[in-house]
């Protein structure tokens, strides 16, 4: 949920709290007032009746004691609007004014027997009537009650009118706070999109010269811009300075790298001579029965130079390697046949040094399989793989397999080897990575797959890798097929 929608939720949430508020306050004020003017008015016209009720004497013709009898005024006297009619004891109406005919209950009778003034709600004819109750008595005894009834659509007509006048002023005025709202958050956080593209942008070209322009006053959105702003130009600082510095060491790497490779070949050349020549004179000598123990180990050290020789030649070769990767240099690509390639590979493949059983798939699933790179690189890609799990496969075997699909060939290493713990994996192509303690053991400079990685992104391919600790592990190397195959003759 965006800031400018949430700002325009809770603009509308406090103001619908407010408009609902008010409204429950005024209706149930007006309410109440309209209740109680209406029960005080007919309180007013019932005891007004009441008071004006007088006691007379009724003789009785057959003669025998008068009886006294109760006269109620002219009801019709008093004010209009309201029905008023009086109950004998025995339930018998015996005054009434007004046209409308008041229903009567023998609960009414009863309850005003009990000496209480009450109010009740009926309806008569699809109208709300609310009947005031006063008991009146002879003395002690119970005579009568009068009842005064009022319409009480004059006070529900007008809460009527204001329910609805609430509502459609509630509902309009929400709408209205809505689209105010809306319009308000989104002009205030403008300048605050504005600050998101122009970092979007700055992302995407990761162009740090840019700086994001602000015109507006110097509230908290432009002090937000000011501080981005200082924090590109000292993010600009500093990456030119970590880059001079980067560059400075990829020139080292890279010219340290030229310059060791020609004293190192000329080493290495120079003891396979000398090497030769010390065999010669060991075969002479032996010849003659005149072999020593010296010249034997004069010869083994020899070996071992070469040995250490040819190791830092393979180590400088990896770092120039290296240095052209992060000198920006591409392989120059162009259509290579895999199978001839694949031949060549498990040619000299055969002839590394190794323990474990070497099986290659069936190569004539690769006729006619073509892909843009290099050969050197593929070779060296494939040699990489090979050579890792010959060193870390003692027994077992190392199995080389295909897999062509439509538009992209696969190749599958297989060892049964010491294999990795899945934690391992995202590491494995970091420079100088070794596995374990276990891999600590085997020669190796731990670039090798750093520089098979870099090979394959440079060919547009990509790399699965399964593994399993003491069960081995398998590599899956995938590369695009050519689109277009090279003319022939």
């Amino acid at each position: 949920m965006t800031i400018r929608l949430r700002l325009t939720l809770w603009y509308t949430g406090i103001l619908a709290v407010t408009l609902l508020s008010l409204g429950l306050a005024v209706y149930f004020t007006l309410y109440s007032n309209l209740y109680g003017n209406l029960k005080k008015d007919m309180a007013i016209q019932g005891e007004q009746v009441v008071s004006q009720i007088k006691p007379t004497l009724v003789f009785n013709r057959r003669g025998g004691w008068p009886s006294i009898q109760f006269a109620l005024p002219p009801l019709d006297y008093f004010q209009t609007g309201m029905v008023i009619q009086f109950i004998h004891s025995s339930g018998e109406v015996t005054k009434q004014a007004n046209t409308i005919t008041l229903p009567t209950t023998d609960a009414t009778v009863t309850m005003a027997s009990q000496n209480q003034k009450f109010y009740e709600s009926i309806v008569i004819e699809n109208t709300n009537v609310l009947i005031y109750n006063i008991p009146f008595y002879d003395g002690k005894d119970f005579y009568g009650v009068l009842r005064v009834a009022a319409n009480k659509d004059i006070v529900e007509t007008p809460l009527k009118v204001l329910k609805y006048t609430f509502l459609l002023i509630g509902f309009f005025g929400l709408l209205l706070a809505a689209s105010v709202g809306w319009f308000l958050a989104r002009k205030t956080l403008r300048p605050i999109e504005a600050v998101i593209v122009a970092a979007n942008r700055i992302e995407k070209s990761a162009d740090l010269d840019r700086r994001i322009e602000y015109s507006g006053p110097s509230d908290e959105i432009g002090r937000l811009t000011g501080t981005i702003n200082g924090m590109l130009e000292r993010i600009q600082t500093m990456y030119v300075e970590l880059d001079d510095a980067y560059k400075a060491q990829r020139r080292f790497v890279s010219d340290a790298s030229h310059e060791l490779r020609t004293p190192l070949t000329t080493i290495r050349g120079n003891v396979e001579l000398l090497e030769k020549m010390w065999r010669s004179l060991e075969a002479t000598a032996a010849a003659r029965g005149v072999a020593s123990e010296d010249m034997t180990m004069s010869l083994e050290a020899m070996r071992d130079i070469s040995d250490e020789a040819a190791r830092m030649s393979r180590l400088v070769n990896d770092l120039l390697s290296l240095a052209r990767a992060d000198a920006g240099q591409t392989i120059q690509q162009t259509p290579v046949g895999i199978k001839p390639l694949v031949d060549e590979v498990v040619r000299r493949a055969q002839f590394l040094p190794r323990s474990a059983e070497w099986i290659v798939g069936d190569t004539r699933v690769l006729d006619d399989i073509w892909v843009n790179g290099s050969k050197d690189y593929l070779q060296q890609l494939l040699f990489i793989f090979i050579e890792n799990a010959f060193k870390y496969t003692d027994e077992g075997m190392v199995r080389l397999d295909f897999i062509p699909m439509e538009r992209q060939i696969g190749f599958r290493i297989t060892d049964t080897g010491i294999g990795m713990d899945k934690e391992e994996v995202p590491h494995i192509f970091e420079r100088f990575y070794r596995a374990d303690v276990s891999r600590g053991t085997k020669a190796g400079t731990g670039l090798g797959l750093s520089i098979a990685k870099w090979i394959i992104d440079e060919h547009g391919g990509s790399i699965e890798v399964m593994t399993q600790k003491e069960k081995g592990t398998t590599f899956v190397v995938w590369l695009p097929m050519a689109l277009s195959l090279p003319s022939r003759g």
